[in-house]
């Protein structure tokens, strides 16, 4: 039975999911361009608060959703697994006081509605992940945007969804390199537990009934620690919390 409903609630989902894309893309452009940057955030923020509730047309019941209480005053580095593209709306809403910028591949910069013009107007670094030559100097510019106006960036050190929920190991490239442009950053664990089941079966029909859960644990203060260091202690800490 949960397999016949999976199809027609399946697309039930798409249609609103992209709905809200369509009609958020013109929201976008109006706000950038007639009142700038925090318009344009805004509408990002409400559009990404209807993308995080939207699942509940698939039975997804979010069993925790915590409140972010960290410094404004410092740039943050958010440092989460992944596990899907549903990961993205719960941080953007999450952090909206933060202004959460993230690391994208630099196809994504492109006809997708609101979401392409989002990545390339709102800071984010968009990378080739085949050319680290091209990789590091975009995610240091990041690094200096929320340097300088003391937001937060977003990475997923594993550089792919995992489509079983088990972690891949963190890299610490991407790491390194936003903490050489800013080292006062405020390094803050983000979990990320059970968004795998939605297309655990691949992108059509989608599981229904999934159970998720986010978790902010406690920022760590970078110190004289390498970004090696602190990569291994962030992935150790949200590999505990998984229970991997």
């Amino acid at each position: 039975m949960i397999k016949i409903l999976s199809y027609p609630l399946s697309v039930i989902f798409y249609i609103l999911f992209l709905l809200l894309l369509v009609i958020f893309h013109p929201i976008q452009v109006i706000s950038h361009k007639l009142f700038g940057y925090q318009a344009h955030k805004n509408s990002v923020d409400v559009l990404n608060f209807f993308l995080m509730r939207v699942v509940v047309f698939l039975g997804v019941r979010i069993t925790s959703l915590p409140k972010c209480n960290l410094p404004t005053d410092r740039p943050l580095i958010i440092v989460s697994n992944h596990q899907g593209v549903y990961d993205i709306p719960p941080i953007v809403w999450l952090f909206r006081k933060h202004h959460a910028k993230f690391i994208s591949k630099k196809e994504l910069a492109k006809n997708i509605p609101s979401v392409s013009y989002n990545l390339r107007h709102s800071g984010a670094a968009l990378i080739d992940r085949k050319n680290r030559a091209q990789a590091i100097p975009e995610i240091s510019k990041l690094g200096d945007l929320i340097a300088k106006n003391n937001y937060a960036a977003c990475i997923f050190p594993e550089g792919t969804r995992s489509k079983t929920g088990q972690m891949k190991k963190f890299k610490a490239g991407g790491i390194e390199a936003l903490l050489k442009a800013a080292p006062n950053s405020l390094i803050v664990p983000f979990v990320i537990d059970g968004n795998y089941q939605i297309e655990k079966n691949g992108m059509f029909p989608l599981c229904l009934g999934a159970k998720v859960r986010y978790k902010v644990l406690d920022p760590i203060e970078p110190g004289n620690n390498s970004a090696i260091e602190i990569t291994e202690k962030v992935e150790s800490l949200i590999r505990k919390e998984l229970n991997q």
